[in-house]
């Protein structure tokens, strides 16, 4: 695995489920006063559980087989705290406060992206 694999490969994947989960959960918002709308969630420690399973089957090592598209087994329906009567189970303030953090989470991974980049360009500059 080169250096710039190293340096992208953990946050290009991370980027990429922050930005599948932040989906979902616009979708659970959307549908806030949809009847009979079930909202999801991806879980997690399945997602990691899985690439764990699969890492022997990979060529390289360090790599994993988390994708976007595997993670379609993780997407779990999430339980509510109050239920409700048309059968909706989006909690309106649960979804913001989640959408809020994981855009909190997405843009810390950008941040951090950015400074290895920069990090990347002054070395190529000599800095």
């Amino acid at each position: 695995m080169n250096m710039i694999d190293k340096t992208f490969d953990v946050h290009e994947r991370a980027l990429a489920y922050r930005g599948q989960r932040m989906e979902i959960l616009s979708k659970n918002i959307a549908n806030a006063d949809t009847p009979n709308f079930k909202a999801q969630d991806l879980d997690f420690r399945q997602l990691l559980q899985g690439a764990q399973d699969n890492n022997l089957q990979l060529t390289k090592p360090g790599h994993t087989n988390l994708t976007p598209e595997n993670s379609r087994s993780a997407l779990k329906y999430r339980v509510p705290y109050n239920t409700s009567f048309d059968g909706n189970t989006v909690e309106l303030p649960v979804e913001q406060a989640k959408y809020g953090q994981y855009a909190a989470d997405y843009q810390t991974t950008l941040s951090i992206l950015e400074s290895r980049i920069t990090g990347i360009r002054k070395a190529l500059r000599g800095e």
